[in-house]
């Protein structure tokens, strides 16, 4: 990882090590909250766009950051994290698509450098969730990792009626976290989980 570089998100400044992402129930409408329940970001995907499109605001609703798929229709692609107040792409969050296991990595927008990645944990619940009716209220499991491959946290599902995930970074030295917590909501999002 570039020493120099920087992943911070003006106005949003995320200390904790455990969040909660929740989905509503209409929608792909998505809040994140950190520890003690308060509701950090929020960010919704704008419907009857050419491209997959998620602004996230603060709990002041300040936009904060986008997250803007690369393509139409990119079920598995890209999608550029850029910060609403510098207009600086910082991350890109990248869909390697299997049936056997949900991958996503976090790579630097600049020079592509992978900095994290966010694995599904186990073919055949990843299987299951795809393929068996109501598979999709199996709860997903994600491992994530920094470029070396070491753990770095995990997203978790939880069985309810709306989509929620705990989201916990045991080390995030080397990883940035507000890129994490975009992820979380954008590959529920896009994946439909």
């Amino acid at each position: 990882m570039d020493t120099d570089r920087t992943y911070d998100i003006q106005g949003l400044d995320l200390v904790d090590d455990h969040y909660t992402v929740e989905q509503a129930f209409i929608r792909n409408k998505y809040k994140a909250m950190d520890s003690r329940g308060n509701v950090l970001i929020r960010g919704k995907q704008k419907m009857f766009k050419m491209k997959e499109e998620f602004p996230f605001v603060d709990a002041d609703g300040n936009e904060v950051f986008t997250v803007k798929a690369g393509g139409i229709i990119d079920v598995a692609g890209n999608y550029v994290l850029t910060d609403a107040q510098t207009g600086e792409d910082l991350v890109i969050l990248d869909n390697d698509y299997s049936i056997l296991q949900d991958t996503w990595k976090i790579r630097d927008a600049r020079t592509e450098a992978k900095l994290a990645e966010i694995n599904s944990r186990g073919a055949l619940v990843t299987l299951a969730r795809n393929f068996l009716p109501f598979g999709g209220l199996i709860p997903h499991k994600y491992e994530i990792t920094d470029r070396d491959g070491d753990h770095v946290g995990s997203i978790e599902g939880q069985f309810s009626l709306k989509d929620r995930y705990e989201v916990h970074i045991d080390d995030a030295s080397d990883v940035p976290k507000e890129p994490v917590i975009a992820a979380a909501m954008v590959i529920d999002a896009i994946q439909g989980n």
